[in-house]
């Protein structure tokens, strides 16, 4: 299914196709989108089950789930 763009026109991109281990899907990549967020005011990330939903949230928009193939 096809979600609405933001730009008229423009096709969504997300989530991409899930072939396995990504490098650039990292423990940097959760650290920097953390820092991005307190950074627009969001509060800080404090006990490891925030860190995991993050991670879990970034995932679920990143790639396509392996059981919709």
């Amino acid at each position: 299914m096809t979600q609405p763009a933001f730009r008229f026109g423009a096709e969504a991109v997300y989530p991409i196709p899930h072939a396995g281990p990504d490098p650039r899907f990292s423990e940097s990549l959760i650290n920097s989108v953390a820092a991005l967020l307190v950074g627009y005011g969001y509060p800080p990330f404090a006990a490891l089950d925030d860190w995991a939903d993050l991670e879990s949230a970034l995932a679920a928009f990143l790639y396509e789930h392996k059981d919709t193939k």
